[in-house]
């Protein structure tokens, strides 16, 4: 959810307008306000909101008419219903029609508060079931940034000040060096920690089906999508959107993220309504931005945007130092899941673990200690059970 909730208040009434408009944003909202049913979905055109107060007597457009085009148009907003001729009746069917709850005229500044308090966690929860919390952060058991290497410490340091801010922070480095660990870790300790951490892959899909990965896509018959898509940064909003191996997003689509950055709002496919985006943006890249920057098929600007703070992971083979940690740190983790009870590494193990040049990084390093627990015959991993890999012994694995 956003800090700040979007809300409109559709009311004939300039009263009952100017009563709800001033109690709400005295909590924090912004709060936008229609006389009429035909401004308010004219207003639900250009900006998207997350919860409509809406009356069900007005003229033109009936609240009711206005209640079926709003969840027509997106069923996941939040719609409360107030009115001054309050019946079981007019009550049953709103909510039919996809009200989420319906309240009567006159009430208090505090009814309303309440009200609209659980229809914002409503508005939460809906979005958040959009992208499960489960998968947002399925991966934040795995470790810390481990290494005591010079290297290392200057990539704690850059953390440290990536969490401190909420400036967009780009992360380089090759495969399996650990770029999204970084992405999270910086996440979990910056003022964003209770929102969603979303993980978006640039290079895993077409143009067309990327956007609507990224923005979303409203419901359209023509386009042949058949419900709205809400976007990742949608879903997002108030969180950490993770972009990762952002070089490989096409021209076209740089352009419209670069809006993200510097206006803080998009649109979704095939809808003109803006949307406001309050995202982080963590990017990362195993290629060189600079050089795809002169080879013009990356955006200078957006570069720029991207790497306010800049963080370059060091590949396994330049801080070897590290790997003895790294390997108690693997050991103690796969003996407890795989419930084993290897309680060291061999010198000639080590040896070889530390001579070897890690072409997969960190990543490649772990599996290698995870099946050397599983196929450990003793009580520590001797060379033998690194049997798999080439290493620097120039066998091969039988």
């Amino acid at each position: 959810m956003r800090n700040e909730a979007q809300i409109l208040v559709i009311d004939d009434e300039e009263a009952m307008r100017d009563s709800c408009q001033q109690t709400l944003l005295r909590d924090g909202n912004k709060v936008e306000v229609a006389e009429d049913g035909t401004i308010g979905l004219t207003m639900l055109e250009k900006e998207s909101f997350d919860v409509v107060i809406l009356d069900l007597k007005m003229p033109g457009l009936s609240g009711m008419e206005v209640l079926k085009k709003i969840k027509e148009k997106d069923p996941e907003i939040v719609v409360v219903v107030i009115t001054g001729y309050a019946t079981i009746e007019s009550a049953v069917e709103a909510m039919k029609s996809g009200a989420y709850d319906f309240v009567p005229k006159p009430f208090t500044p505090d009814s309303l508060r309440v009200i609209v308090g659980r229809a914002l966690e409503k508005r939460k929860l809906s979005l958040e079931n959009i992208l499960l919390r489960a998968e947002l952060k399925e991966k934040l058991g795995r470790p810390l940034i481990i290494g005591q290497s010079a290297s290392m410490q200057k990539v704690e340091e850059s953390v440290r000040q990536g969490a401190a801010s909420d400036s967009s922070v780009l992360i380089s480095g090759e495969a399996g060096t650990g770029k999204e660990l970084v992405a999270r870790v910086i996440h979990s300790q910056g003022n964003r920690r209770d929102k969603p951490f979303v993980v978006v892959d640039c290079g895993g899909l077409a143009e067309e089906l990327f956007e609507s990965e990224l923005f979303g896509r409203v419901r359209s018959s023509s386009a042949g999508a058949a419900e709205t898509k809400y976007g990742r940064l949608e879903v997002a909003n108030g969180g950490t959107v993770f972009l990762d191996e952002v070089a490989d997003i096409s021209m076209n689509t740089q352009g419209k993220l670069l809006r993200v950055l510097q206006e803080k709002q998009f649109t979704r496919v095939g809808s003109p309504q803006v949307i406001r985006a309050d995202v982080r943006i963590i990017a990362a890249t195993s290629r060189n931005l600079p050089k795809c920057v002169e080879q013009q098929t990356f955006r200078e600007d957006l570069f720029y945007d991207l790497s306010v703070v800049p963080i370059v992971l060091p590949p396994l083979r330049e801080r070897k130092e590290d790997i003895p940690l790294l390997a108690v740190y693997f050991l103690a983790k796969y003996n407890k899941e795989r419930e084993k009870s290897v309680t060291g590494i061999a010198d000639s193990a080590m040896k070889l673990l530390t001579e070897y040049d890690w072409p997969g990084n960190v990543r490649e390093f772990e599996n290698v200690v995870e099946r050397a627990v599983v196929l450990a015959k003793g009580g520590s991993i001797e060379s033998d059970d690194l049997w798999y890999y080439e290493l620097d012994t120039g066998r091969k694995g039988s």
